[in-house]
């Protein structure tokens, strides 16, 4: 099948690899330019390129749609399909035109509920377990309101949740490449049909706000009840992506783990303060908990 990726972190790499073992190989992989990370601000590529280079198969990474060459450059082979997953551009209409079988997408939620940038992080956040699954979609112009083709959602039990963010991301794509790899096949095949979605039930999210990852929390007083289960869900949403931390003693703690005891209080586990390692939050309270 002659077909397109465009892919973005943190989904597409896991959703490459679900396809593949479905022997669907896309011909060309569009990610995300190469940025300059770390320390030594490192030029460093994008995991989806890195594994098409792997792979031996060609990447193509736009800076701007706006560009000519790059309509000339997507517009000079004859597509039957387009797929994008987690990737970080507006696409423009002129692009939904292009391959015979339309443009199909991965988003983690159950649509019409969670539209927008953050689906699986803002459902950790505010509690929203029923939310979570996965749909694939064919897009229209407008954001997350094109037509069903399939979805599936994530039975999860109420002593598993929350799941860490970085957890679920895996989870959901894994669950997203499967269930791609299925429609893929019956799409191109004129086997699925469509389902419009109910716009009137539709919610919506945005990227998490950083302000969000600075909890007020006394170490050596951890709150109970709904506070405590309210930052937990913070904790866990900001996983894998910058972590949450409070301040104490005019210092920065990241929380690296936490949970609830079984009385309903939070229990930190692992914390970073600020410029240290990685140590217990028991062995945290030992040496830095009297207050200054």
């Amino acid at each position: 099948m002659n077909f397109v990726f465009f892919g973005g972190e943190p989904l597409a790499v896991p959703v490459l690899n679900k396809l593949k073992e479905n022997n669907l190989i896309p011909s060309l992989i569009v990610c995300n330019p190469d940025r300059r990370s770390g320390r030594g601000q490192k030029l460093t590529s994008p995991p989806a390129k890195i594994w098409a280079e792997a792979e031996g198969i060609e990447v193509f990474q736009p800076t701007s749609y706006k560009d000519d060459s790059v309509k000339e450059k997507l517009s000079e082979t004859d597509w039957e399909l387009f797929v994008v997953v987690a990737y970080n551009f507006i696409l423009p209409a002129w692009l939904l035109e292009i391959p015979q079988k339309g443009v199909l997408n991965v988003h983690p939620s159950l649509l019409p509920k969670l539209r927008g940038a953050s689906p699986i992080r803002t459902a950790i956040l505010n509690n929203l377990p029923d939310d979570v699954g996965v749909t694939i979609m064919l897009m229209d112009k407008e954001m997350d309101h094109g037509p069903i083709l399939e979805q599936e959602q994530l039975i999860l039990h109420e002593k598993n949740w929350p799941l860490a963010g970085d957890e679920l991301d895996k989870i959901l794509a894994d669950l997203g490449g499967e269930l791609l790899s299925e429609v893929i096949q019956a799409w191109v095949h004129d086997e699925l049909s469509q389902q419009e979605q109910d716009h009137s039930m539709a919610t919506y999210c945005s990227k998490l706000d950083k302000a969000q990852a600075e909890l007020n929390i006394n170490p050596q007083k951890l709150p109970s009840g709904r506070e405590a289960t309210k930052i937990l869900h913070t904790v866990y949403a900001f996983s894998g992506i910058g972590d949450t931390y409070f301040i104490h003693n005019g210092k920065r703690v990241k929380i690296k783990k936490a949970s609830l005891t079984e009385g309903g209080s939070l229990l930190l586990q692992r914390v970073v303060p600020e410029g240290k390692k990685e140590i217990d939050f028991t062995d945290y309270l030992k040496t830095y908990g009297s207050a200054k």
